[in-house]
């Protein structure tokens, strides 16, 4: 057997996937439904979900330049 060397906690960038328009949206759009699901019930989770929708939307404004 071959050894086999990974770097434990490594990232791959998103920019480096073909499909990461597609996935930020489709990530935005889930903080999105979840922050207006729990619009009467969580109001620091609403809070959390939009701030990442807002960073997300962030992002996909900066690729799409």
């Amino acid at each position: 057997m071959e050894n086999q060397y990974c770097k434990v906690g490594s990232v791959t960038p998103i920019a480096a996937n073909r499909n990461a328009i597609a996935l930020l949206e489709y990530q935005y759009k889930n903080f999105l439904e979840k922050a207006s699901s729990l619009e009467y019930t969580d109001a620091k989770l609403v809070e959390f979900f939009e701030h990442k929708a807002q960073k997300i939307n962030r992002i996909l404004e900066n690729m799409m330049k």
